[in-house]
Formats: structure tokens, sequence, C-alpha cells
């Protein structure tokens, strides 16, 4: 009896976070095609998808930068 109580203190802990990481997903997505797409050779691609894995520092960085902070 004792397995089926963690199993269903498991499911009960189980947080819901499909949406938030779909958002990050569409996001990178968005970011790879930007950054590659502007990209002017090999290693200009390579730089555009480092970047695109490290998109919401630039995003918080250029937020910041515009409201003064």
């Amino acid at each position: 009896m004792e397995g089926i109580t963690a199993m269903e203190d498991k499911k009960k802990n189980k947080s819901n976070q499909g949406v938030s990481g779909g958002i990050y997903g569409l996001g990178w997505i968005g970011a790879l095609v930007y950054y590659i797409s502007h990209a002017a050779g090999f290693w200009g691609g390579v730089l555009g998808f480092l970047k695109s894995l490290v998109w919401p520092a630039f995003l918080v960085y250029e937020l910041l930068k515009h409201l003064g902070a």
C-alpha cells in the first residue's frame, strides 16, 4: 500500500508547465530563423544558432536598456 501512496503523491506534485514551454519553443524557433537568415556565412549561422539559445537574455537586456535601468 505504501507504493500506491507514493505514486499518488507524485501525481499531486506534478506541475503543468506545458504552455510556457511551448511559448518558449516557438520563440526559440523564431529567433533561430531570424539569426540564421541574417547570417553571412557558415560561422555566422553557427553564431546565430548559439544566439537563438539565449534570446531571452538579449530580450531582457534590450528591455532594460530601453527603460533606462
